[in-house]
């Protein structure tokens, strides 16, 4: 179990990178946004690479900080069952719903994301059909490359799963339950 749990860690530390690095392509997309509406409202300038830039820098945090998201245990789950039974129970649903779920449907869209998204746009250098605009094939590559880091944060968590319900380790299952 202890190489487990260093991968587990390995894991952790590469997404919580990631989750930095989607921290900054937020704030540099809200920079882009805002200084393309000054150029286009204030100076009447504008042109079709910074409205892309903005939604590359946007949809690539999404992306890169959803693996990071499950590493922090900050995805909405539905509430009807998980909030009102044991710790235990908790990691035993968290368990089931790794391979049954999060797993397979993060392997499956790695997989052909990779193949039918983003190789064919690569194989093309694909660029946008609007004029000014960027090459498609770098963002189409954030689709494969989010699932990936996300089907890899699933297997940390599994990890952590399996050994808190072995007592290896302590792991805190309780998370912000929404009131209404």
């Amino acid at each position: 179990m202890s190489v487990l749990m260093q991968f587990s860690r390995a894991v952790d530390a590469l997404n919580g990178v990631f989750g930095r690095i989607a921290n900054i392509l937020i704030l540099l997309a809200c920079l882009v946004s805002a200084t393309n509406a000054l150029m286009r409202y204030g100076f009447d300038i504008s042109n079709n690479w910074p409205l892309e830039l903005q939604w590359y820098l946007f949809g690539s945090a999404v992306m890169l900080g959803a693996a990071y998201t499950l590493r922090e245990n900050g995805h909405v789950r539905v509430d009807l069952i998980y909030g009102h039974v044991s710790d235990r129970a908790r990691l035993w649903i968290d368990v089931f719903g790794f391979i049954c779920f999060l797993l397979p449907a993060c392997i499956l869209i790695t997989w052909l994301s990779w193949k039918s998204l983003f190789l064919p746009s690569w194989e093309i250098m694909e660029q946008s059909s609007n004029s000014g605009g960027l090459p498609r094939y770098p963002i189409k590559l954030m689709v494969p490359l989010g699932f990936f880091l996300l089907t890899l944060q699933g297997l940390s968590e599994l990890i952590k799963r399996i050994a808190a319900l072995q007592g290896t380790i302590q792991l805190d299952t309780k998370y912000e339950k929404v009131e209404q």
